[in-house]
């Protein structure tokens, strides 16, 4: 009887990583997790499936597909099923989320008593989206997340930190020169209400003007005559958002803005906000070339409110932002009915790590971490070898022993092709000697060291 073959290609969309791209991924969580808890933010773990409607709470986030759950019974169960309808409903309803601001939010209000405010957390976890899968563009992938929600009140010297964060990482992993662009959704607010744009309207056209970069000037002004702006009010939008120059230069001209504006209060109130975040950014030791202010930021997510951040790799502008994020006021409040402010940025890792192999920024790593391989010369050896082996990582050094025995050059072949840097040849006269051959695998230098003084040697020539 034929027996139907099984599709195991992965699903589109759902990427897995050979061995040197999983290695590089850890290695950039490592750098990430590193600065993220130098600045004392502090681990938190939130579950894959939540509730539809918590991931819903603020609607459907930027036109986000959530991946619904419904439970699949085996055939001898089915009436099951057919009991209960269409599976869980209403409450309980559950989907996997699409991101991790929202699932924070509900975790902020189940744990509030447990918590201490200002609460600080990263997460570093993967998440779901149904949206159509493309170059670069995944249905599941990894997001490296930093969050501080407050009571009440949230300094901005908070949002003043995320892009020395930013700053700190991207240089760490040394991708080469990146630029973090800041904006206050309360000045393009505030600059919609002065042309008297309806509240309703405002947040529709700023998400147009928020597209800027992918669908050029026409495309914007056209989205922006949907909403009723006439072609000079709409001209005045972009001659607005592409105001440019150092970070001086553009908060003077949004003063002199300011001066001129009918009922300015909102605008005037994000020009504050940002010279306080802009001089906290400054007195943090960020390079004046890795930031400047860009009035076109806005962040396609509703739940934005004040400062925004999206960080672009110079030279590699079509790569899009590589880390983005910004204030929210209104978010964790949903759930618990009282005023915490939030701030955060997120980096979209697996994205990144796609896009950066593609344009030859990032190489994957060796395919193991492996740093010493001891040979196989002799069977009866093997004891040797296996003392050596352990001596070696008991120093901390990453070993791997040779169980097979195969010709010389076939295991200087094998670890090689994985990336090994040392090898430790020890045959019948090194052992009654208690001594071995060292072979530096890239410069191809080979030397005698005593078994004794091997581990010692070994970390001396890896640093």
């Amino acid at each position: 009887m034929a027996i139907d073959k099984i599709n195991f290609t992965n699903p589109s969309g759902f990427p897995e990583f050979l061995p040197g791209e999983k290695r590089l991924e850890q290695h950039l969580m490592d750098t990430i997790r590193r600065v993220y808890e130098s600045y004392g933010f502090t681990p938190i773990e939130t579950p894959a499936v939540e509730r539809l409607e918590v991931l819903q709470a603020k609607g459907n986030q930027a036109d986000n597909i959530i991946y619904g759950l419904q439970p699949i019974l085996p055939p001898n169960r089915q009436a099951e099923r057919d009991r209960s309808g269409a599976g869980d409903t209403g409450s309980e309803a559950r989907a996997l989320k699409f991101d991790q601001t929202v699932p924070l939010a509900a975790y902020i209000a189940r744990h509030l008593n447990d918590l201490q405010f200002p609460f600080a957390r990263y997460q570093m976890d993967l998440v779901f989206r149904g949206e159509r899968a493309k170059d670069g563009r995944y249905r599941q992938f990894r997001q490296c997340d930093i969050d501080v929600v407050g009571r009440k009140e949230l300094s901005l010297l908070y949002d003043a930190q995320m892009p020395a964060i930013i700053a700190e990482i991207f240089s760490q992993i040394q991708i080469g020169e990146f630029l973090i662009r800041i904006n206050n959704r309360k000045i393009l607010t505030g600059f919609f209400s002065s042309l008297g744009v309806t509240p309703d309207r405002i947040k529709v056209c700023i998400n147009i003007i928020d597209t800027l970069e992918k669908v050029g000037v026409e495309k914007v002004l056209a989205g922006l005559a949907t909403q009723d702006l006439s072609p000079e009010q709409s001209q005045q939008v972009i001659d607005f958002i592409q105001i440019k120059g150092d970070v001086d230069r553009v908060l003077s001209s949004l003063q002199e803005f300011a001066t001129k504006l009918p009922n300015a209060e909102q605008f005037q109130l994000g020009i504050q906000e940002l010279i306080t975040v802009i001089n906290g950014v400054r007195n943090l030791g960020v390079s004046e070339h890795q930031f400047c202010i860009d009035l076109s930021i806005a962040r396609g997510l509703d739940y934005y409110t004040g400062t925004v951040y999206e960080t672009t790799l110079i030279g590699h502008e079509a790569l899009g932002s590589i880390c983005s994020g910004g204030r929210y006021e209104e978010l964790v409040g949903t759930f618990l009915g009282e005023s915490m402010p939030g701030v955060g940025i997120s980096i979209g890792l697996t994205r990144l790590i796609y896009r950066l192999l593609k344009a030859n920024v990032l190489q994957p790593l060796a395919a193991t971490p492996t740093q010493v391989m001891v040979l196989n010369l002799q069977s009866d050896l093997m004891p040797i070898y296996l003392q050596v082996s352990q001596q070696l990582r008991q120093a901390g050094i990453k070993v791997v022993t040779a169980f097979d025995q195969r010709p010389l050059k076939k295991q200087f072949a094998l670890a090689d092709k994985q990336g090994v840097t040392f090898c430790v040849i020890i045959g019948e006269a090194e052992a009654t000697n208690q001594k071995c051959q060292l072979k530096n695998l890239q410069s191809g230098e080979q030397t005698e060291i005593s078994i004794a003084d091997l581990a010692a040697e070994v970390r001396q020539k890896l640093t």
